[in-house]
């Protein structure tokens, strides 16, 4: 009967010794993106490395708030979501940690946590859709014209509940101040041609079928669609992009990124997956698969987004200014009646 001790023995011996090493072999990411938007880059990560990524992915508040819940226990290594506002909010929320590392100090460093807690992995811009049909660019200058009255009943654009909405607004708060930027919040919304409603492509879809002459939108979207269903790319060869406040101080810029999570198990792991995340071959794949632009100089955008202008003058605004106003914004929403 006493040879059943023996292998178990030897099972738990074993299991002891190599538990630490096989678990060194692994990082956890909690991600807001959705799998199909990086996945491909973690498969090639762990076919380059042989760390294995256990993904979870959700909405990035939800993520948030899970990490919240789950604290000190969390399995979570790294955090990649969209927005700084999000990124900002996890670092307010003592979720992440500083990692001092060259590799991840070339990300530019308005681009970056100042205490170096989250890195942008891509970048995109909130920008203008117009239709080709019934306007012009010379018509279009800039985010603070939209309160024209020649844009009433014209304008397309989602709901204030919506991150890269208050984003935007919050950039408006720093270079207008609190004042302007609810003028202009106030102003947007006498110009709405219909109250806000579904995600960005739902603004292209309403500007190709009439509802509206404008839309507000991110640009990967537009990449997107233009690869998509027939509908999609119908909808999207009706409109044109418009960078805005090209002779001022820029167009609108916004990221994803990610950081360490504070008291991550599979740190070495972690941070290796982070620098792989900025490094010329994943901002290549962001480049072209995502229609993003990289972070990175000298990396060629996909020739979709090449068509609409690039490069263009873009904000140099610290990113992190988003997350510091995104309260501010909300207020603002709230009073003006953005819905």
């Amino acid at each position: 009967m006493n040879h059943w001790k023996i292998p178990l023995a030897l099972i738990f011996a074993l299991t002891s010794l190599s538990g630490p090493a096989l678990a060194s072999e692994e990082v956890n990411l909690y991600s807001a993106r959705k799998e199909a938007l990086i996945k491909p880059l973690l498969d090639k990560f762990s076919s380059q490395t042989g760390i294995k990524v256990n993904l979870v992915t959700g909405k990035a508040k939800t993520l948030l708030k899970r990490l919240q819940s789950e604290g000190r226990n969390t399995p979570a290594d790294i955090l990649l979501t969209t927005d700084a506002g999000n990124l900002h909010a996890a670092k307010a929320a003592g979720l992440l940690q500083a990692v001092d590392n060259k590799v991840l100090a070339s990300v530019p460093q308005n681009l970056r946590d100042s205490d170096n807690q989250w890195f942008a992995l891509s970048t995109r811009s909130r920008v203008i859709v117009y239709s080709k049909d019934r306007v012009k660019a010379s018509d279009l200058s800039t985010y603070e014209d939209l309160t024209n009255p020649k844009w009433k009943k014209r304008i397309c654009i989602r709901s204030s509940s919506n991150i890269y909405n208050q984003s935007l607004l919050a950039s408006l708060i720093v270079h207008n101040g609190m004042s302007k930027a609810e003028e202009w919040a106030k102003g947007v919304v006498a110009n709405m041609a219909q109250p806000p409603k579904g995600n960005d492509r739902a603004q292209v879809k309403a500007v190709a079928v009439g509802v509206c002459d404008i839309a507000i939108i991110n640009t990967y979207y537009m990449g997107v669609m233009q690869e998509k269903d027939a509908a999609q790319q119908k909808a999207a060869a009706q409109v044109s992009v418009f960078f805005p406040n090209q002779e001022s101080r820029g167009a609108h810029i916004n990221i994803s990124g990610a950081g360490l999570i504070k008291g991550a198990k599979h740190k070495e792991n972690a941070i290796k997956l982070l620098e792989y995340l900025v490094s010329d071959d994943a901002q290549k794949w962001y480049a072209q698969a995502n229609h993003e632009y990289p972070i990175i100089a000298g990396i060629p955008v996909s020739k979709i987004v090449n068509a609409w202008g690039y490069p263009f003058k873009q904000d140099n605004l610290n990113v992190d200014e988003l997350g510091k106003h995104n309260a501010e914004a909300v207020k603002i929403f709230d009073r003006v009646g953005w819905k």
